[in-house]
């Protein structure tokens, strides 16, 4: 590394460290300032974003948590491999931090790369309570680069979660502003025929849904960094150099796709863990998601980093420059994208095999009349009922000529494309560089159906809310796959705490390991973990008024290593869902 980022480093170590190994963070009211509009939240040491913590693998950190806040408060090392103690989800690993009180933290430091840090209490988080870690490894990295940055996306909304929470039980669209207008009939009845048009808004109508319900919340302003787009987060660098970008994205809400205009990026690291180098356009990083990404720039221009978010709502924008004050073009969004059927109907493994119950393989709603809806009755179907339909044949006006990604339903809205043409990376992409775990059949399955009403806004797991489930209970040593089947419209980045969760991608063992796995609708995922973390942890979709309102689940771990069966092999059948 060059000899300005030492220093840097250096200087955030003083600020935050009284001794090798240990630190002091504070929870406080902030300001927060997006450019946009200046609110009231909740930060770590007196600012939003908090520090950067950086640990280096193999050390035991010491973390001294003060809160100065009138309410309980809780900070959670998302990622981290710790003792379940120390994992910071209040009710579940420890009572939480009271106001006034000061909480020590201490655990070894166990792996290498980017994670972050963020409160586990009510909504402080989407109200600013978040910061980055970065754990350099004890080896050398299997890849070379000359300065390095995070970049913290986040989703800073004007109203406070408490109040988002209520306005989205009131409402569901409370904060949709896409919703499809007059305009859009009329234009579209152009495109496909006034019938057509006319039975598809009914087909949406009756599920009491509308094409454009792909993001939960809108009306934020994206940051960088703590800083919006008109602020713009600055990155400096010198000709030739190789630029390690730390993605990490803290929204609340927000799924963003990721793109430096004129550069192509490798990724080389998820979710923490090193992966076999692929070059892209164009990423897309789900909530609590990581991506470590490197660029060479081999000009002296100013580049853009732009992250539109999933539903075109609103983008991040930061620079990287050879100078301050220098800036790049923004690109213009693109047009938002609308669910189809495909989104909506027959669950699709990411090996291709369709579990619809319903076939409609060759309808074509290009030429449907009236007569074609005969018989058919919708008028009881809520936002959940196609689901174990298959529309995968179905003719929406060229969804069929998307490109396919086996981690996205076929003919999906939400299919990603890189805005150049160029290459947007897929899950089935990411090829673990060094198997962490030896290869081995799993002990059971677990499914986990995503569940929820999108009318009520209730989400839940097997079609039970946190409050009325049991917790699922694991035993040390076996290996279990999880079976994530998504039964709603909207895409759920799911996260296991404490242990690792190793995607099937069908690399056997090269499938990466991650902390978050995101389900798209209308797709079935699997992910296997090795269970060998002792204790009570958290597993939940990531996104903060889901997880909020009840798609959530405790895992319960029994045993240790002095009580595992042979070859991990013990069924522990009892409790939980399988």
């Amino acid at each position: 590394m060059k000899k300005t980022i030492l220093i840097a480093m250096l200087a955030g170590f003083a600020s935050l460290a009284a001794n090798a190994g240990e630190y002091d963070i504070s929870v406080d009211r902030v300001q927060i300032d997006t450019g946009d509009f200046v609110k009231e939240g909740i930060g770590y040491n007196g600012a939003s974003p908090g520090p950067i913590l950086r640990f280096k693998e193999g050390e035991e950190v010491t973390i001294n948590v003060t809160n100065n806040l009138d309410e309980m408060t809780s900070i959670h090392w998302h990622g981290l491999i710790l003792p379940y103690q120390q994992d910071g989800v209040p009710g579940i690993s420890f009572p939480g931090i009271k106001p006034g009180e000061t909480f020590t933290y201490n655990f070894p430091i166990v792996q290498a790369g980017t994670y972050w840090f963020h409160s586990h209490s009510g909504f402080q988080e989407p109200n600013g309570a978040y910061g980055a870690i970065v754990i350099e490894p004890e080896g050398r990295e299997p890849f070379r680069y000359d300065r390095e940055y995070v970049v913290q996306l986040t989703d800073k909304h004007p109203h406070s979660g408490d109040r988002i929470m209520r306005n989205l039980k009131m409402s569901a669209d409370y904060y949709n502003r896409q919703q499809q207008t007059v305009g859009d009939f009329i234009e579209e009845s152009g495109d496909k025929g006034f019938m057509a048009t006319l039975m598809d808004r009914m087909m949406w109508g009756d599920m009491r849904m509308m094409k454009a319900d792909i993001e939960d919340v809108q009306g934020f302003t994206a940051l960088i960094n703590g800083k919006g787009p008109e602020q713009n987060w600055t990155g400096l660098f010198e000709k030739g150099d190789r630029v390690r970008l730390r993605f990490i994205n803290s929204s609340a809400m927000t799924y963003f796709d990721v793109r430096i205009p004129g550069l192509e990026m490798t990724v080389v690291q998820a979710d923490g863990n090193n992966v076999q180098p692929v070059n892209v356009d164009e990423f897309r990083i789900g909530v609590a998601e990581t991506y470590d990404v490197i660029v060479r720039i081999r000009d002296e221009q100013a580049y853009t980093i732009f992250a539109e978010s999933m539903g075109r709502s609103g983008f991040a924008r930061g620079t990287l420059a050879p100078a301050e004050g220098m800036v790049a073009d923004v690109p213009e969004m693109r047009d938002a994208p609308l669910l189809t059927m495909a989104d909506m109907a027959g669950h699709r493994d990411h090996g291709g095999m369709d579990h619809g119950s319903m076939d409609h393989g060759s309808m074509d709603h290009g030429s449907m009349d009236q007569g074609d809806m005969a018989g058919m009755d919708h008028g009881d179907m809520n936002r959940d009922d196609m689901a174990g339909m298959d529309h995968s044949g179905m003719n929406h006006g060229g969804d069929s000529a998307l490109p396919e990604d086996p981690f996205y339903a076929k003919g999906s809205g939400l299919i990603p494309t890189a805005s150049n043409g160029g290459k947007f990376l897929s899950y089935a992409d990411l090829k673990a560089q060094k198997p962490l775990y030896e290869d081995r059949e799993p002990t059971r399955e677990i499914e986990m159906r995503l569940t929820g009403n999108m009318e009520r806004y209730e989400w839940s797991i097997n079609g039970v809310k946190y409050e009325d489930a049991d917790p699922v209970v694991l035993q040390y040593g076996e290996r279990v796959r999880f079976k994530f089947v998504n039964e709603t419209m909207m895409t759920h980045p799911m996260h296991l705490h404490g242990m690792w969760s190793i995607l099937d991608v069908g690399a056997d063992k090269w499938n990466p390991i991650k902390h978050v796995i995101s389900v798209a609708p209308a797709t079935t995922v699997y992910m296997e973990t090795e269970v060998d973390a002792p204790g009570e942890w958290a597993f939940h979709c990531h996104l903060s008024y889901h997880a909020a309102s009840g798609m959530f689940r405790k895992i319960v771990v029994e045993g240790d290593p002095d009580s595992t069966v042979a070859d991990g092999k013990q069924g522990g059948q009892q409790g939980g869902e399988s």
